[in-house]
């Protein structure tokens, strides 16, 4: 247990406080005894007189975050489905080896049974303090999670929706990422992955691959770690793929 505090207060720096802190004071304090949110306050307030909690997102930050954002995607069509819970224990497995993997889904068993997390606030933590690169990289975890039992529900998108809208992503950058889970991966979506529509002439197809690849590459998070840069590198796999299936369908 001791451990397992150590691990979470070393891993994070602005989540300590605001709303995500007090949903990790509450979800930790009932798995660890005489741990609560008051811990949690505690680590800032034993930061040294003059100094603050750097406000830069650390790998930790981004954890909790998608923790956290993932447990309101997964519960929006009020049905916990097991292949989401396996998707996300699988996904930090992947990401993290076993050890780690297992005390964030342990934390993340927490989060998922508690019934008053307001999205929006949580989001308007989020976006105080994570990049637009790592938001991003955020929305595509999300839709991940919720197509790994098969279908993007529409009460999923809806979820989505509203917390895209809270990060400031706008709308293009919504249907973007949306359209890199569509079951069929057809010239339409990739139009729409490139924030194009199938009317734009062969230039202004590769003016925005070219912009996709510098406002989606591996290395804008390269600072959260490198089991992060695998899922945009994924990302990216996506835009390169619709790009040249245009090119294809146009005889570029």
């Amino acid at each position: 247990m001791a451990n397992f505090a150590k691990w979470l207060g070393a891993s994070l720096g602005w989540s300590f406080g605001g709303p995500i802190g007090g949903i990790l004071g509450f979800v930790v304090g009932s798995f660890i005894d005489g741990f609560s949110e008051g811990d949690i306050k505690g680590y800032q307030q034993r930061i040294p007189e003059g100094k603050t909690r750097t406000t830069t997102t650390k790998s930790g930050d981004f954890e909790v975050s998608l923790l956290i954002l993932a447990a309101i995607v997964i519960k929006a069509d009020g049905n916990v489905d097991r292949r989401e819970l396996d998707f996300v224990r699988q996904s930090f497995v992947n990401m993290f080896g076993a050890s780690r993997a297992n005390k964030a889904f342990k934390l993340f068993s927490g989060i998922i049974k508690k019934n008053d997390i307001s999205a929006r606030q949580v989001c308007i933590q989020i976006r105080q303090h994570m990049d637009h690169a790592a938001r991003l990289q955020l929305l595509h975890f999300l839709f991940g999670i919720a197509k790994s039992d098969g279908l993007v529900g529409p009460l999923e998108i809806e979820s989505i929706r509203k917390m895209s809208v809270y990060l400031y992503i706008s709308n293009r950058d919504f249907e973007s990422i949306k359209a890199m889970f569509h079951s069929k991966q057809n010239a339409i979506n990739s139009y729409k992955i490139l924030e194009i529509t199938k009317d734009a002439t062969n230039d202004e197809v590769k003016k925005a691959y070219r912009k996709m690849v510098k406002k989606h590459h591996p290395d804008k998070i390269r600072h959260l770690g490198e089991e992060y840069q695998k899922g945009a590198e994924d990302k990216f796999r996506k835009i390169q793929k619709a790009y040249e299936q245009i090119q294809k369908e146009r005889g570029m």
